[in-house]
C-alpha cells in the first residue's frame, strides 16, 4: 500500500515538472542565460532585483526578438522623455510615432534601465521594498505607471516563478551582502533612491520629495545643508515639502530667459517666482524696486532680467 502510494506521488511530480517544462520557451531560456550576468551586476550596483530586470527584459523586448531590441538594443520599452540627449527612433506604441530611447550594445540599455528607476522620482518608494521580494517591485512598478498593461506585474511574477528568476537574486546578494547593505541604507538612506538632478538657467537643482531634509540632501550631495538654505532663501527651520525646487548652488542676480517680464500666476509668491527662474530673492525685489512687504498679484509684471 505505502509502495503504491509513493509510486502515484512520484507520478504527480513527474507530472508537474513535465507540465512546467512545457510552459517554458526554448527563447525565454536562451535570453535569461545570455543576460542573466547584466541582471547580476545591475543588482549589485543598483539594488534592483535581478529577477525584475530580467522579467522586464524578457516581457518587454519579447525575449530580445522585438523590433526595438534588434534594430536599437532598446529591451526595456523606455521612451525618450524630455531629459534623454541619446539616440532615438520612432516607434508606433501607446500613440503613432513616439519617441524611444536607442543604445549602442544591449548593456548600454540595461545599465539606462537601472539609472531610469533609480534617478524617477515615481519609482523612489520601490527602493524601500525588501530586495528580494520581487512581488512587491513587479506590482510597485504597475503601481508606479511603468506600464499601462492592467496584468502587468501578474505577467511579470508569472515569468519570475516560472523561469525560477529568483535564484538570481540570491546569487547577487549574498546574506552578508544583505545585511550591509540594509545597516549603510540605514545610515545613508539617500543611496536607496537618488534624487534627480535637473538644469534651469544653467543651474544644478533637485526637486524635494516628502521627508526630505536639508541635512540629508547636503549629505547625499557633499554640500554644507547651511549654504542649501542660503542658496534658497529660506530659513533653516524651514520643512521642504513634496515638490519644492531646491538648487545646488547660488542662484543667479538676474534669470537667463530670452524675455524681460514675467505675469504673475495664482499661487506665485515672489519666493516660487525667484525658484522658477533661479534669481537670488533680493535681487528680484531690487529690479522691480519692491520692498519685503510686497505681495504679488494675478497679472502683475514683473522684471526678471
Amino acid at each position: 500500500m505505502l509502495k503504491n502510494k509513493l509510486l502515484v506521488f512520484i507520478s504527480l511530480l513527474l507530472c508537474v515538472s513535465g507540465l512546467q517544462a512545457q510552459r517554458r520557451s526554448s527563447r525565454y531560456t536562451d535570453y535569461i542565460h545570455k543576460y542573466a550576468p547584466f541582471a547580476i551586476e545591475q543588482m549589485k550596483m543598483y539594488h534592483i532585483p535581478a529577477s525584475i530586470t530580467l522579467a522586464q527584459g524578457i516581457l518587454e523586448s519579447g525575449a530580445g526578438m522585438s523590433a526595438l531590441a534588434r534594430n536599437s538594443n532598446n529591451h526595456f520599452g523606455i521612451k525618450c522623455h524630455s531629459n534623454w540627449r541619446g539616440r532615438s527612433v520612432r516607434y508606433t506604441d501607446d500613440a503613432p510615432n513616439e519617441c524611444f530611447r536607442a543604445y549602442s550594445n544591449v548593456y548600454d540599455s540595461y545599465e539606462d534601465h537601472s539609472r531610469f528607476l533609480k534617478q524617477g522620482a515615481r519609482y523612489a518608494f520601490l527602493f524601500s521594498l525588501k530586495i528580494t521580494d520581487y512581488k512587491a517591485w513587479a506590482r510597485g512598478l504597475k503601481k508606479a505607471g511603468y506600464a499601462t498593461d492592467p496584468s502587468y506585474a501578474n505577467r511579470l511574477i508569472t515569468i519570475i516563478e516560472d523561469y525560477e528568476l529568483y535564484k538570481y537574486d540570491a546569487q547577487a546578494l549574498n546574506k552578508r551582502e544583505t545585511r550591509k547593505l540594509e545597516r549603510e541604507l540605514k545610515k545613508k538612506p539617500w543611496l536607496a533612491a537618488p534624487h534627480e538632478v535637473f538644469l534651469s538657467n544653467g543651474l544644478a537643482y533637485i526637486v524635494a520629495r516628502s521627508g526630505d531634509t536639508f541635512q540629508n540632501l547636503g549629505k547625499e550631495f557633499g554640500i554644507s545643508w547651511r549654504k542649501l538654505v542660503k542658496y534658497n532663501d529660506l530659513q533653516k527651520d524651514y520643512t521642504l515639502e513634496n515638490g519644492d525646487i531646491i538648487y545646488l548652488k547660488k542662484k543667479r542676480k538676474k534669470a537667463v530667459v530670452p524675455y524681460d517680464w514675467y505675469v504673475v500666476k495664482d499661487g506665485d509668491s515672489m519666493h516660487t517666482i525667484s525658484q522658477k527662474f533661479g534669481i537670488r530673492l533680493k535681487n528680484l525685489y531690487q529690479m522691480n524696486k519692491k520692498d519685503g512687504d510686497y505681495i504679488p498679484e494675478i497679472g502683475d509684471r514683473l522684471k526678471v532680467k
